[in-house]
């Protein structure tokens, strides 16, 4: 009886970690381009280098396209309805967004692989 209450216990603590809002993974610098006005500027070969961005949504485009803003510029987003985990923002909510970019010949924008609320500093 009890190993299989300990089993049940260690079962569903394991599923609630995976499937919870509590934090995990790496928690280190990250490495990329951090501005707009770096990720408009990098050449046509750039596509898919990793950016991470600091800033606010200013408005949408429709469907999963909005426009990012930082203090250098803006640029076109593709936030996928699956990244944004439950997040709730405004366009005075300041996020940090991290993806890569998405460059052709006729436009740059960025897929956004996550995002979340910024830290604000005290």
């Amino acid at each position: 009886m009890r190993k299989t209450l300990f089993l049940i216990t260690m079962i569903s603590s394991s599923v609630f970690a995976e499937y919870s809002d509590h934090q995990q993974g790496f928690f280190g610098p990250i490495y990329g381009l951090k501005s707009v006005e770096s990720a408009l500027n990098a050449g046509v070969l750039s596509d898919g280098t990793p950016v991470t961005l600091t800033g606010s949504l200013p408005a949408s485009l429709g469907g999963s396209l909005y426009v990012f803003s930082d203090n250098s510029g803006n640029i076109n987003v593709k936030i996928e309805y699956n990244k944004w985990r439950g997040l709730k923002v405004t366009p005075e909510t300041e996020i940090v967004i991290q993806g890569h970019i998405d460059k052709t010949f006729t436009h740059t924008l960025i897929n956004v692989d996550n995002i979340k609320l910024a830290k604000k500093s005290l």
